[in-house]
């Protein structure tokens, strides 16, 4: 055999390098954690630095026109590494493959697999080059049991549990129920099995996510699924902290707030998109919910001692006047929510609003957006600065991005990734402290996002 043929060989058997890229939501991310876990099970070797990588994986988003222009930039920066010989392959997943594989894969020939989301588990076999065609993209999103292999890409002692794929909802700003599917809840004993793994391996708080997590089992023919699941999550041995994201306003029943006050480990913070107040805007959403029944849940559940409440609005949607942008505006002055997230509407392709008259033009749905989050900004630093004085039970999640010689982390009130931190500072005697454990922290500082407190010994 020839020199040059041996180091072919050699090179072929070597363990291939993979550098992944994954973008959207915290439920597509959980996908990645699984492809990452089936990679690892291949031998291969994910690396942060695409030039040293062999192989290139992007998950994507498709949720709006900003989340599927990153998406495009970055399928475009990767296929350049890919065009210098830096790397062999480029595998695209995720909603971007799903929503326009078929018209990605004419336009980027550089992308040698697109994989939906109900085929992303053929990952391997794409990294291999053993897939005879090049886009699988089937109806559905795949889910997945505790027994598969998932890599906690978490920082600290945090995971995401995703109870739920697809959405029943028609909402009609939105696409996500086209491209993931129906919903199909994933049974209790397999979540209580995941969550007792996790926690073996050092979570102490779970992150419940789905699309549509109030609706929960509702599939399986259980109404009272997410309050089922709720109390047998309070049974799992070191999970101290359970909280609840993307909680659609409808079915919270008495007893679910009752769990939510009962001072286990799920937490009393619920995020719970509401996207407006007008009811012409809601009956134009389909989010078949109007302003009194909101206003009536958010007192419900404020009637829970230390609820925290975050909610996400939409501004500039299709007919909304600037009348009912003032009352939303009003209306969030009066309720002053903890923590509020805003979105310029995006007109999405294949959904029901793209038809509404009454278009907004962008200019002005952004305008909207900074004015309300410019009137929720006092709001949020009046309610951190309430909590200066007290000592909070705060999770370290470990060093911070924005100061490298500062530590940071959470209190129950704050959820990973979306909300502020409490940044640490120690005592002369304060013990070390590790991510992943919890510290008692008096507060002696606060801003509109974020808190400052001492570690006490």
């Amino acid at each position: 055999m020839a020199h040059g043929e041996s180091f072919s060989l050699i090179d072929r058997l070597a363990p291939k390098r993979v550098h992944v890229v994954s973008l959207g939501c915290p439920k597509n991310r959980v996908d990645s954690e699984l492809m990452l876990g089936l990679m690892r099970g291949d031998g291969y070797e994910v690396v942060d630095d695409p030039e040293r990588a062999d192989l290139l994986v992007v998950n994507t988003c498709a949720f709006i026109e900003s989340a599927k222009q990153e998406s495009i930039d970055a399928i475009l920066d990767l296929a350049d590494y890919k065009n210098q010989g830096t790397a062999k392959r480029l595998v695209v997943t995720g909603c971007m493959a799903q929503r326009y594989g078929a018209e990605l894969a004419a336009e980027i020939p550089e992308v040698d697999y697109f994989l939906g989301t109900n085929e992303f588990k053929r990952i391997t076999r794409a990294l291999a080059g053993e897939l005879p065609e090049r886009t699988y993209i089937t109806a559905g999103s795949a889910l997945y049991t505790a027994d598969e292999d998932r890599v906690n890409t978490i920082r600290g002692g945090s995971a995401y549990l995703k109870i739920a794929e697809g959405c029943n909802r028609s909402c009609s700003f939105c696409i996500i129920p086209k491209i993931r599917g129906p919903q199909v809840s994933r049974p209790l004993d397999d979540l209580v099995r995941e969550a007792r793994l996790l926690a073996a391996s050092g979570v102490k708080e779970l992150a419940l996510i789905a699309q549509d997590l109030t609706s929960y089992g509702v599939d399986l023919g259980n109404r009272d699924g997410l309050e089922r699941l709720l109390v047998a999550l309070e049974d799992v041995d070191g999970i101290e902290w359970i909280r609840l994201h993307y909680a659609y306003p409808w079915n919270f029943t008495d007893r679910l707030i009752d769990i939510l006050g009962s001072g286990g480990k799920v937490v009393p913070y619920v995020d719970m998109p509401l996207q407006h107040i007008s009811d012409d805007i809601l009956r134009a959403m389909r989010r078949n919910v109007r302003r009194d029944a909101q206003r009536e849940l958010i007192d419900r559940l404020r009637s829970v001692d230390g609820m925290v409440l975050r909610t996400v609005f939409i501004t500039g949607f299709p007919g909304e006047t600037d009348a009912q942008f003032d009352e939303l505006c009003r209306w969030v002055e009066e309720v002053r929510f903890d923590r509020v997230g805003v979105f310029a509407y995006s007109p999405e392709e294949n959904t029901a609003a793209v038809d509404l008259p009454g278009a907004v033009p962008q200019e002005v749905a952004e305008e909207r957006r900074d004015h309300l989050m410019a009137l929720q900004q006092p709001i949020s630093r009046q309610k951190n600065e309430a909590l200066i004085g007290e000592t909070m039970r705060v999770l370290v999640d470990g060093v911070s991005d924005e100061h490298e010689l500062v530590l940071e982390g959470r209190y129950y009130g704050q959820a990973l990734g979306i909300d502020g931190v409490v940044y640490l500072s120690f005592d002369d005697g304060a013990r070390v402290v590790t991510p992943g454990s919890f510290v008692d922290v008096e507060i002696d500082d606060a801003s509109e996002y974020d808190l400052l407190g001492v570690v006490r010994a």
